[in-house]
């Protein structure tokens, strides 16, 4: 090898980018005072592109391949001032790499809620999130309008605008989709479809940005809202809510009656809540009416309530009561209490169940002769 041959090897330059980041849209080839030297090799890598831009403009893009910038193979590059004077002068220009593969696991929400017209529960707040994934297309229109001159341009750097403008586009679309908001989750695929082609629109011309996949990952509604729901479902379920009321009466009576401790009184209950739903049980107008053909009966004027393990049971009638005292299973010292009372106060204080308990407990025995 002669010293000139050895002179230009040493000359010789690699251009190259090995993108390691996975979010990384633009990269700046780091070059002391930008000098290109004729015949320096430049490789660009399947999904990037390489961008020459010299005092501001863009020169010339090349796509994937190996290339050995010369005069003679690059014609284009003619046009850059210093390069036409060959190996004797290095020329002065800035390389960047576009990547033009997919950046994906991107995420988009609304911070704030939209506000949603519905035809079933009126105006209605709801939020949504979701992912995308973010593709260069355009270098020329990407380097222009967003990079300018950052030495390195990723995800994170274009994230706060694409979160715009598809927070933007979704409040558009969810407005005039004219969609019930319990449809809403069936429609999530159209929804996103339609979603990804206003936001393509948007950032395809005007940022040489494309935005290959769009998803909508879940909407949903304020916390009042959803509880709202979770009772109307509830209820749904539940069906016969007289079936329902006749249930929870059973169970009660089933709890007083193994709870134990409540003596007398606790059994009084018991009576009383069977007397009680043998009332709601029977039809209406005696037997053969139609059931729920006619509304309950009318609550007892005389509504009293008895304390049984500190918990108060009721209400029962006056004759219920009487009941009670005849069979030994409330007695004068079980508090009572009704509308009127000031206070929780025992049978054998209140007149009226005073004279009913008077009345069913027997004289003392005769004397033995």
């Amino acid at each position: 090898m002669g010293l000139f041959d050895l002179i230009r090897s040493e000359l010789i330059d690699i251009i190259e980018w090995i993108d390691d980041s996975q979010h990384t849209l633009v990269w700046r080839f780091p070059r002391h005072d930008n000098e290109i030297k004729n015949g320096a090799q430049l490789i660009v890598r399947p999904g990037q592109m390489a961008v020459f831009v010299y005092e501001g403009e863009i020169a010339d893009v090349y796509p994937p391949g190996h290339y050995e910038l010369t005069t003679a193979n690059r014609p284009v590059m003619t046009t850059l001032e210093g390069w036409k004077y060959g190996f004797d002068s290095p020329f002065k220009a800035e390389v960047y790499f576009v990547s033009t593969r997919q950046l994906t696991d991107l995420k988009w929400g609304t911070p704030n809620p939209i506000m949603l017209r519905d035809p079933e529960f009126g105006p209605i707040r709801i939020r949504a999130f979701g992912t995308y994934t973010l593709k260069a297309v355009d270098p020329k229109a990407l380097l222009t309008e967003i990079v300018g001159t950052d030495g390195q341009f990723g995800a994170d750097d274009v994230t706060t605008l694409m979160r715009s403008i598809i927070q933007s586009a979704f409040a558009d679309l969810i407005g005039s989709s004219q969609i019930a908001a319990l449809d809403l989750a069936s429609n999530y695929e159209q929804l996103a479809a339609t979603l990804r082609e206003k936001v393509v629109e948007r950032i395809d011309d005007e940022y040489g940005l494309d935005c290959p996949q769009l998803f909508i990952v879940n909407i949903s509604f304020p916390e009042s809202v959803e509880k709202a729901l979770d009772t109307r479902t509830s209820m749904g379920v539940i069906g016969d809510m007289t079936k329902f009321q006749q249930y929870q009466m059973g169970q009660a009576m089933t709890a007083a009656a193994e709870s134990g401790g409540g003596g007398g009184a606790a059994e009084g209950l018991g009576l009383g809540l069977g007397m009680a739903m043998a009332n709601r049980m029977m039809p209406a107008g005696g037997v053969g009416a139609a059931p729920g053909s006619a509304p309950p009966p009318p609550p007892p004027a005389d509504a009293w309530y008895v304390a049984v393990n500190g918990q108060s049971k009721g209400p029962f009638t006056t004759d219920q009561m009487r009941s009670g005292f005849a069979s030994g299973e409330v007695n004068g010292q079980t508090m009572v209490w009704m509308a009127g009372m000031s206070a929780w106060s025992p049978a054998s204080s209140v007149p009226t169940l005073a004279s009913a308990l008077s009345a069913t407990t027997p004289p003392p025995p005769p004397p033995a002769p």
